[in-house]
C-alpha cells in the first residue's frame, strides 16, 4: 500500500514539460530513429551482397528458397541480375545465322558440287530445295512462327537466284549474260513482290524494289544503247522508284525506294548535264537538254506529293537547277561563250515567276532558291574581273609616271592577263542588282538586300570601262564619274536616316565604295604625271565639298586630307623637289587638319581628321629623315601645329606632345651641328621641367619634391655625371661639382628631399672621381697587408659602435623623411 502511495507521490512531484515542448522532443527522437534505421538497412544490404558474391555457387534448391542459402531480405531484390539479351533477340540471331549458313551451303553446292550430278539430279535437288524453302513459310505462318518463316523465306529467295544462275548454265548458255541478267532480275523482282504480298512477309518486297532498279539499265546496256538512251533509262528508273516511294505504305519499301531513286536520278541528271555541256552541235545539246527538262518535270511532279516540306523544297531546287543547266548547255554551243552566263541568268530570273502559278508553296520556294543559287554563281563568275579592277591598279605604284597605256584595261591589268569573257560581266552584275532591288520590296530584310544591290550595281559600273576597253583618259573620267555618283547616292541615303546618330547602312556602304573607287582612280592616274595631279586635285576638292554634311564628314574629310597629302607629294615630285623639301609641302595638310578639327567639342569629325593629319605629319617626318636640318625644321613645325591644337580645352594633353616635338627638334639640330656636349641636350629639358615643377608646387604645396624637381634635375645631373666620369679635363667636373653643391645647398635651405639627395649624391661621386687618382697612388704606395688590415679595423670599429650607427641611421632617415 505504501509502495503505491510513494509511486503516485513521485509522479506528482515530477516536473513534466509543456505538451508542445514534449511533442517537439518526441518528433526529434523519432527522426533520429528513422535515420539510424535507414543507415542500418543500407549496411545490411551491402553485407548481403558481399556474402553472396564471395560464396561458391550452391546446388539447386527447392522452389521458393532464396539462392545461396541466405534468407531473403529487403535488399535481396536490388542485387538480382537482369538478362543481357531478350528471348526475341536470341531467336532472331539464331534464325538469321541459320539462314545465312544454309544459303552459303546452297551456293557452295551450286558452284562446287554441280558437276557431280546429272541433269535430273541437278533439277531435282535445286527444285526440291527451292520448293521446300518457299513452301515452308506457309505452314510456319499458320502456326504463328513468323520469325522462323522469315528466315526460311530468305533462304528461298536466295535459292531462286541460284536457280536463275543454274538455268543460265544449263539451258541458256549461248545467250548474252547482261541481257539474261536483265530478264532474270525482272522476273525475280516480280516473283518476290507477288510472294511477299501473298504471304505478308517482311523482306521480299524491299528486295524486289531494290532489284527492280536493274532490269531497264541492264537491258539498255545489252542492246548497246547510246549515252542518251542510258540517261533516259536512268531517269525512268528514278521516276519509277519515286512513284513507289510516294505510293507505298510499307516503311522498309519506302526506305529502299527513297535511297535508290535519288541515287539513280542524280546519276541520270549528271549524265544529262555532261552530255548537254559537252555537245558539239545544237541538236545534240538540245536532246540532252530535253532529258534535263524531263528530269525537272519529274522532280516537280514528285514534289507535289512529298509530305516533308524541306524535301519538297529540295526537289523544286533541283528542278530549277536542271532547267537552267538545260538552257545553259544549249547556249554554250549556240552563242559566243561570254553570253552563256547571261543566258542562264535570264532563265534563273524567270524562275521566281512561278510564285504566280498554282504550284504549292514549297515548290515555289524551291524555285526561288534555285534562282538565287544561279544568281550567286553568276556573281562568282564575275568576281575575278571586279577583284582585278580593285587590286590591279596597285601595280602602278611601283612604276609611277611610266607612260599612259593604250586603254584602261591595260592600265588595270598591267602584269596579269584579264579574265576571259569580260565584256558581259557588267551586264550580269547589273541584272542581279536589279533582281535584288525588285525582290527587296517583298522581303523583311530589305536593308541588307538593298546594300547588296548597291554593291553589285557599283561593281557593274566600276568594271564597265574595263569591259568596254575605253581609252585611258576616258576610263579615268568614267571612274571619276563613278566616285561622284556613289557620293551623290550617299547624300539621299543619309537623309533617309536622319534620326540616326551616324550614317545609315546604305549611306555607309556608298561612302566606303566611294573611298575604294577614289583610291583605285588615284592609282590608275599614276601612269601619267598630268593625270596624277589633275585626279588628286579633283578628288581633294570633291571629298572636301562632300564634307559639309555632319554624318558623312567623318569619312569624306579624312579622305580629302589623304588625297591632299598625295597631291602635295605629286606636286613636289613634278617640281623636282628633293623628298625632304617635299616634306614642307606635306606639312600643309596637318595644319589644315588642325584648323578643321577646331570645331566645337563633341564633333564626330574631330578624331578622324586629327588621325589623318597625324598620318600626314608622320609622312613628312619620314620624307625628311635623310636630311637632319630639314628634319629639325619639320619637327619644329609639327610642334607648332600640335601646340596650336593644345590651345583647345579638350586637347590640353597635346601640349606634352608639342614639348616633346620641340625638344626633338632641338636635339636633331644640335646633332646636325655635331654638338657632342650632353649638357646642350639636357639643359633644354631641365630648365622647363624645373619651371613647371616650381609652378606646380606653388599651386599645390602637397606635391613632393621628387614629383616637381626629380625628373628635371636627373635629366642634367645624371648624363653630366656619366660624361664627367670619363672626362680627363678639369672643367666639366668643376662645373658639375659647383652645380651639385648649389643644388644641395638649395635643397638644405628649402628643406627639399629631391635636390638634397640628388645634389649630395652627384657631389660625392664627383669628389670621388677627382680623388680617385690620388687614392690609387696611396694604395699603390702602401704595403700589401695594409688594405686588409685597414678593412679589418673599420669592421671592428663598426661592430663596436653598431647600435650607435643604427641610431644615427634612424635619425638620418627621419630627417630626410621630414623633408618634402
Amino acid at each position: 500500500m505504501s509502495r503505491h502511495v510513494a509511486g503516485a507521490t513521485l509522479r506528482a512531484m515530477t516536473n513534466l514539460p509543456p505538451p508542445a515542448e514534449e511533442l517537439r522532443v518526441l518528433d526529434a527522437e523519432l527522426r533520429q530513429l528513422d535515420l539510424r534505421r535507414a543507415v542500418l538497412l543500407r549496411r545490411r544490404a551491402w553485407l548481403v551482397h558481399t556474402l553472396r558474391s564471395a560464396a561458391p555457387r550452391q546446388p539447386a534448391q527447392a522452389p521458393g528458397a532464396p539462392p545461396g542459402g541466405w534468407p531473403a531480405g529487403p535488399g535481396a531484390g536490388a542485387v538480382a541480375r537482369r538478362p543481357e539479351a531478350t528471348a526475341p533477340s536470341v531467336q532472331n540471331v539464331l534464325l538469321v545465322l541459320g539462314g545465312v549458313l544454309l544459303t552459303i551451303a546452297a551456293i557452295a553446292f551450286t558452284l562446287v558440287s554441280w558437276g557431280h550430278l546429272g541433269i535430273a539430279g541437278r533439277a531435282l535437288v535445286l527444285g526440291a530445295l527451292t520448293v521446300a524453302a518457299l513452301g515452308a513459310p506457309v505452314v510456319l505462318l499458320r502456326r504463328g512462327l513468323r520469325s522462323t518463316a522469315e528466315a526460311v523465306a530468305g533462304l528461298g529467295t536466295a535459292l531462286t537466284v541460284l536457280d536463275a544462275y543454274a538455268l543460265h548454265e544449263v539451258a541458256f548458255t549461248g545467250t548474252d549474260g547482261v541481257g539474261y541478267t536483265a530478264a532474270a532480275s525482272a522476273v525475280l523482282a516480280a516473283l518476290w513482290a507477288a510472294y511477299g504480298v501473298r504471304l505478308g512477309l517482311f523482306h521480299p518486297l524491299p528486295l524486289a524494289v531494290a532489284t527492280a532498279h536493274l532490269p531497264l539499265l541492264l537491258w539498255a546496256i545489252a542492246v548497246g544503247a547510246g549515252p542518251h538512251t542510258l540517261t533516259a533509262v536512268l531517269l525512268a528508273t528514278a521516276a519509277g522508284g519515286t512513284a513507289v516511294a510516294l505510293r507505298t505504305s510499307s516503311t522498309p519499301v519506302r526506305v529502299v525506294a527513297v535511297v535508290g531513286a535519288p541515287a539513280t536520278g542524280a546519276a541520270g541528271v549528271l549524265s544529262a548535264g555532261w552530255l548537254c555541256w559537252s555537245a558539239s552541235d545544237p541538236g545534240t545539246a538540245a536532246r540532252a537538254a530535253a532529258l534535263l527538262v524531263v528530269a525537272a518535270a519529274a522532280a516537280l511532279a514528285a514534289g507535289r506529293f512529298v509530305p516533308n516540306r524541306e524535301a519538297a523544297i529540295g526537289t523544286a531546287l533541283a528542278a530549277g537547277l536542271c532547267l537552267v543547266a538545260a538552257v545553259g548547255g544549249v547556249l554554250w554551243v549556240s552563242v559566243p561563250g561570254e553570253w552563256t552566263v547571261p543566258g542562264c541568268l535570264v532563265c534563273a530570273i524567270a524562275l521566281p515567276a512561278a510564285e504566280r502559278t498554282p504550284l504549292p508553296l514549297p515548290l515555289r520556294q524551291g524555285l526561288v532558291r534555285a534562282s538565287a543559287a544561279v544568281q550567286g554563281f553568276a556573281v562568282l563568275w564575275a568576281l575575278p574581273l571586279v577583284v582585278g579592277g580593285v587590286l590591279g591598279p596597285a601595280a602602278r605604284a611601283a612604276r609611277p609616271w611610266s607612260g599612259a597605256p593604250r586603254d584602261i584595261r591595260d592600265a588595270v591589268f598591267t602584269d596579269v592577263p584579264p579574265p576571259p569573257y569580260a565584256s558581259t560581266v557588267p551586264l550580269v552584275l547589273a541584272v542581279v542588282a536589279a533582281a535584288l532591288v525588285v525582290a527587296g520590296r517583298r522581303t523583311t530584310r530589305r536593308p541588307a538586300v538593298m546594300v547588296a544591290a548597291l554593291v553589285l550595281g557599283w561593281a557593274a559600273v566600276f568594271v564597265l570601262p574595263v569591259a568596254l576597253r575605253l581609252p585611258y583618259p576616258a576610263g579615268l573620267v568614267a571612274q571619276a564619274a563613278v566616285v561622284v555618283a556613289v557620293l551623290g547616292f550617299a547624300v539621299p541615303a543619309d537623309r533617309a536616316g536622319e534620326k540616326r546618330e551616324g550614317p545609315s547602312p546604305l549611306a555607309l556602304t556608298a561612302l566606303l565604295l566611294a573611298l575604294v573607287t577614289s583610291v583605285d582612280l588615284a592609282l590608275l592616274s599614276l601612269a601619267s604625271q598630268s593625270a596624277t595631279i589633275g585626279v588628286l586635285a579633283a578628288l581633294t576638292v570633291l571629298f572636301g565639298a562632300a564634307g559639309h554634311r555632319p554624318k558623312t564628314a567623318p569619312f569624306t574629310v579624312p579622305a580629302a586630307l589623304g588625297h591632299a597629302t598625295a597631291l602635295a607629294c605629286a606636286i613636289g615630285a613634278s617640281a623636282g623637289f628633293a623628298p625632304h623639301h617635299t616634306a614642307l609641302l606635306v606639312l600643309v595638310v596637318p595644319a589644315v587638319a588642325a584648323l578643321v578639327a577646331s570645331r566645337p567639342a563633341g564633333s564626330r569629325t574631330t578624331v578622324p581628321v586629327e588621325a589623318a593629319g597625324a598620318a600626314a605629319a608622320l609622312l613628312a617626318l619620314a620624307l625628311s629623315l635623310p636630311d637632319p636640318p630639314m628634319l629639325a625644321l619639320v619637327l619644329s613645325l609639327c610642334g607648332v601645329v600640335t601646340a596650336a591644337s593644345a590651345l583647345r580645352p579638350e586637347r590640353r594633353a597635346a601640349g606634352w606632345a608639342a614639348a616633346v616635338l620641340f625638344l626633338l627638334a632641338a636635339w636633331v639640330r644640335l646633332a646636325a651641328w655635331d654638338v657632342g656636349t650632353p649638357e646642350a641636350y639636357t639643359l633644354p629639358v631641365t630648365v622647363p621641367a624645373l619651371v613647371v615643377g616650381f609652378l606646380r608646387r606653388r599651386r599645390d604645396t602637397a606635391v613632393s619634391s621628387w614629383t616637381a624637381y626629380g625628373a628635371g634635375l636627373a635629366a642634367t645631373l645624371v648624363p653630366s655625371l656619366l660624361a664627367a666620369w670619363d672626362d680627363q679635363h678639369w672643367l666639366r667636373p668643376l662645373l658639375l661639382g659647383v652645380a651639385a653643391l648649389a643644388v644641395t645647398l638649395v635643397g638644405a635651405r628649402q628643406r627639399l628631399q629631391a635636390p638634397l639627395v640628388l645634389g649630395a649624391g652627384v657631389l660625392a661621386l664627383v669628389a670621388l672621381h677627382e680623388l680617385a687618382p690620388y687614392l690609387t697612388q696611396v694604395v699603390g704606395a702602401l704595403p700589401r697587408w695594409a688594405p686588409p688590415a685597414l678593412a679589418g679595423l673599420v669592421l671592428l670599429v663598426l661592430g663596436a659602435t653598431y647600435e650607435q650607427r643604427l641610431r644615427d641611421a634612424r635619425r638620418l632617415r627621419a630627417a630626410l623623411g621630414r623633408l618634402r
